[in-house]
C-alpha cells in the first residue's frame, strides 16, 4: 500500500463517518508522512492534520484504527 492509497482510505472513511467534502478532508490531512522501516518497525507513517479541533480529533481517531490494519506503507 502506498501513502496515496492510505490517504484515499482516510478521506473515504472520514466522509462516511463525519461528512463534509472530499476536498476539505484532503486539505485537513495534507500528506501522509512515510518514515524509514529501519527506525519505525511497527508503523512507518504519520499524519499531521491541520483542521479544526473536531476535524483533527476525527483524523487522529481514524489514524489509531488504521495503524493496526495498515502499519506499513511505501512512499
Amino acid at each position: 500500500m502506498t501513502a496515496a492509497d492510505l490517504k484515499d482510505i482516510f478521506v473515504a472513511a472520514l466522509l462516511k463517518r463525519v461528512g463534509g467534502t472530499r476536498r476539505r478532508w484532503r486539505m485537513v490531512i495534507d500528506d501522509v508522512r512515510v518514515y524509514s522501516l529501519e527506525t519505525h518497525l511497527h508503523c512507518n507513517w504519520a499524519v499531521m492534520p491541520s483542521g479544526t479541533i473536531a476535524e483533527n480529533a476525527a483524523v487522529e481517531r481514524l489514524a489509531d484504527e488504521l495503524r493496526s490494519s495498515h502499519p506499513i506503507v511505501t512512499s
